[in-house]
């Protein structure tokens, strides 16, 4: 027998028993495994957490020394409340098996928790950061309530005392209407409960037939972390910080901070305070509005009063109208009287004036007068007539006399009349120029001042010559003595040839 404890039982050489494939002895050991290992609770951190497109989840779980593989279902990892992410420690509950492939052992996780308040804080105070980094939590975005809506939407639990202090408390401020949308508020799927609660409020048309709210109240009574959690997962956080309709948080006690009050507009401490900030106290709004009115009375009966009073000042520098209307009266008596005595009178004293100028004039003369005049003037016309007719005869003719002359002194004529003696006297002064001269064989001689040259006495020697032709022009230099002068035959006249002068 050998001293080595697993080989002391061990056959010989000459055994005859059988020997096991290696899927033989997998299988065997796969259920050896199971059966001692088939329910465990395993603590360590979540390490290279990795989910492919079959939808499990592949992790490993570790600690100091060493490190477990393990792999959650995809059934199992959506009933999940929490996600396993890098670094996270939890407590892990399932079963060991084994994986022949790789001849290698893991746990099937069933369910899946924090280690303890620690990593729970830990990993609230990680996600904080990460949305906060990302501008969720920014002042800015926030938007302000309205001051007496129509609507308002809740977000809780049906069962609960929560929607019944929401429902009472709202009702005793000022009644309005309340639209519940029931959810879960705690474990498996409330945070995707509470997601699609507030994006179906926003949704919501505003004339449709359910009214869209005015404000949204996302309330839960108060419980430890592990409950409060589905407040904090990251799609919750989300859609309260995208809600276009202004919300309100009112999860837990004054004490308790989700994630979820830091993306509201508004964080109540409770779910009545959110009820009270939601909506004012009716018996306020009524006291104001009467404070309000009696301000306006008050404001318009003064003003009346002043308008009064000066009123009564601009009305005492008019005078009245009883007085102006009986001075009126009277002069419009004086001026009727008036008229109808008038016109007698006026008559009377006309017809008086008309006889005296009747009496002063003599008929028989002014008809006298009348007519010699009036053979005067018959004279008038007739000479005017002759006159007339005359004159225009006259006109007449000395208007033809005019046209003739105006043909006769045409600028056409004129104008070739100045044409013929402008050819003639350029014909005369062609005639006598001197370039004519010089194309007969004549030559132009001057000096070098350029001063002509007019007998050969008044050449000097040595002194130079320009000699013009018709052509062009030529320098000389004068030789020898002074010219003498010479005679010769006279030369038979040119019958051709013109004058010089």
């Amino acid at each position: 027998m050998s001293d080595i404890p697993y080989l002391r039982d061990a056959p010989g050489p000459d055994h005859n028993a059988p020997a096991l494939s290696v899927s033989e002895l997998s299988a065997q050991l796969k259920r050896k495994v199971e059966d001692s290992f088939a329910y465990v609770r395993v603590r360590g951190e979540v390490s290279q957490p990795k989910i492919p497109g079959s939808g499990h989840c592949y992790l490993r779980l570790k600690d100091e020394d060493a490190a477990l593989d393990a792999i959650i279902w995809r059934g199992t990892l959506s009933r999940l409340s929490i996600r396993p992410e890098e670094g996270m420690e939890v407590i892990a509950t399932g079963k060991l098996t084994t994986y022949p492939g790789r001849s290698s052992y893991q746990i099937i996780i069933e369910s899946l928790e924090l280690a303890g308040q620690g990593a729970l804080l830990k990993l609230l105070e990680d996600r904080r950061k990460k949305l906060a980094a990302e501008g969720l939590f920014d002042a800015a975005r926030k938007k302000p309530l309205p001051y007496l809506p129509t609507v308002i939407g809740v977000v809780t639990s049906p069962t609960g005392a929560v929607i019944r202090d929401i429902l009472h408390r709202i009702s005793e401020r000022c009644a309005c209407r309340v639209i519940i949308w029931p959810v879960r508020v705690q474990g498996e799927g409330a945070a995707d409960e509470i997601t699609a609660a507030i994006n179906g409020f926003n949704a919501l048309p505003e004339n449709g037939d359910i009214p869209r709210p005015d404000v949204i109240i996302v309330a839960r009574g108060g419980g430890s972390l592990e409950d409060l959690w589905s407040f904090n997962e990251e799609n919750v956080v989300r859609a309260a910080a995208a809600s276009r309709i202004p919300l309100i948080s009112a999860v837990g006690h004054e004490t308790d901070t989700t994630l979820i009050d830091y993306a509201s507009d508004r964080r109540a401490p409770t779910p009545t305070a959110a009820a009270e900030m939601a909506v004012p106290v009716r018996l306020e709004l009524l006291a104001n509005v009467q404070q309000r009115h009696g301000r306006l009375v008050q404001g318009i009966t003064r003003l009346l009063t002043e308008c009064r009073i000066h009123l009564e000042g601009l009305v005492r520098g008019i005078p009245r109208l009883d007085a102006i209307v009986e001075q009126k009266t009277q002069d419009l008596d004086m001026l009727a009287g008036r008229l109808v005595t008038g016109p007698a009178s006026l008559l009377r004293t006309k017809s008086q004036d008309l006889a005296v100028i009747s009496a002063k004039l003599n008929l028989d003369r002014f008809s006298r007068e009348i007519l010699r005049h009036g053979v005067d003037v018959e004279n008038l016309v007739q000479r005017l007539a002759r006159a007339g007719l005359r004159s225009v005869e006259d006109c007449k003719t000395k208007l033809e006399v005019l046209a003739a002359r105006l043909a006769s002194n045409s600028p056409a004529r004129v104008l070739a009349d100045c044409e013929a003696r402008l050819e003639s006297y350029a014909a005369r002064l062609e005639s006598i120029s001197p370039l004519r001269v010089l194309e007969r064989g004549y030559v132009l001689v001057r000096d070098a001042a350029g001063l002509p040259v007019t007998s050969a006495a008044a050449a000097v020697p040595g002194g130079s010559l320009h000699l013009e032709f018709h052509d062009g022009t030529v320098d000389a230099r004068v030789e020898g003595g002074g010219a003498k002068p010479q005679t010769k035959p006279a030369r038979k006249a040119d019958p051709g040839q013109g004058s010089l002068l």
